[in-house]
């Protein structure tokens, strides 16, 4: 499990699980403790990420924030290149 600080007390925990056919990526997006959304993307093969869990935390912050926040959380990860 790999946890991801987001800023302004967010945080998203993500982990790599097995399925049947391949993997999965989850991450659960947290604050304060306590959970608040939750997101996943499978995969057959393997990811085209420029670092592990990209595309969880994408669909995360897309799920879980709308406009300005949003971007606010994606530039930051595209900054800090997690």
């Amino acid at each position: 499990m790999k946890i991801f600080d987001l800023g302004n007390g967010y945080q998203a925990a993500c982990e790599s699980q097995p399925t049947r056919q391949a993997f999965r990526h989850v991450a659960v997006l947290l604050r304060a403790g306590n959970e608040i959304g939750r997101a996943k993307v499978c995969y057959q093969n393997r990811t085209w990420e420029r670092f592990q869990f990209e595309s969880v935390l994408q669909s995360l912050i897309i799920k879980n924030f709308k406009g300005d926040e949003a971007m606010q959380y994606l530039n930051a990860l595209k900054e800090r290149g997690c």
